[in-house]
This record gives structure tokens, C-alpha cells and sequence, in this order.
């Protein structure tokens, strides 16, 4: 071989030695870029990860917070529904009781008129008894 070879060769070894090693720097640099990358996708996920269970959590205080509140408004209503039936109770019996003395009290004007209009039939037709006080009695003095 040649020193003009030689020293081409070793030109070529030289510049090929550059070569890789350029090489190994870029693809240095790229893993680390790839690994950065990645790394900051895993950051980026793990905060959305949190920030779901924030907004899950979040929803789930809203949803109990809804829950105890319509659990409230039912329980008030039902109470406000009893004490109406209960209220409602009262004033049909104060209703009742009012309605059966109205109807006793009726029912013993009914009955006075019908022994009047018998005893005033009676007297008529001869037909009543012996009545001391009564001076219109046919039967009496």
C-alpha cells in the first residue's frame, strides 16, 4: 500500500469514526428528547388523571349535596302532608260532631212536631187521654 492510500484510508477511518460518532451524539440527543417527551406525557397524564378525580370528586360532593337536599325537601314535605291530613282530620270531626248535634237537635224538633200533630189528632177524634191540666179534654172534668 501506498502512503498516498494509507493516508487516504486513514482519512476515510478518520472521517467514518466522525461519522459515528456523530452519529452516537445525534442519536444520544434523540433518546434524550424521546425520553423527555415521554417523560412530560406522563406528567401531562398523571395531572389530567388528578384533575378527573378532582372533578369526580367535585361531582360526587355535588351529588350528595343534591341528594341530602331533595332527601330534606321530601322529608319536609311528608311532614307538611301529615300535619295537613292530621289538620284535616280535626276538622272533620269537629265537622261531624257538629253535623250529628245539628242532626239530634233536628231530629228531636221532628219528633216533638210528629207527638204534637198525634196528640192534636187524638184530641180531635176523642181519642186522647185524660189530661188534668188540659181543660179542653173531652174525657176530663
Amino acid at each position: 500500500m501506498s502512503s498516498h492510500q494509507q493516508q487516504q484510508s486513514y482519512k476515510a477511518g478518520e472521517a467514518k469514526g466522525h461519522a459515528q460518532e456523530k452519529t452516537g451524539q445525534a442519536m444520544d440527543t434523540m433518546k434524550d428528547k424521546a425520553q423527555a417527551t415521554k417523560d412530560k406525557a406522563s406528567q401531562a397524564a398523571d395531572s389530567a388523571r388528578g384533575r378527573t378525580h378532582e372533578a369526580k370528586d367535585q361531582t360526587g360532593s355535588y351529588l350528595d349535596a343534591a341528594r341530602e337536599k331533595a332527601s330534606q325537601t321530601a322529608q319536609a314535605t311528608k311532614e307538611k302532608a301529615s300535619e295537613m291530613a292530621e289538620s284535616g282530620k280535626e276538622t272533620a270531626q269537629a265537622g261531624k260532631e257538629k253535623t250529628g248535634g245539628f242532626l239530634q237537635k233536628t231530629g228531636e224538633q221532628v219528633k216533638g212536631m210528629a207527638q204534637g200533630a198525634a196528640d192534636a189528632v187524638k184530641h180531635t177524634f176523642g181519642m186522647a187521654e185524660v189530661d188534668e191540666e188540659d181543660p179542653h179534654s173531652k174525657t176530663g172534668h
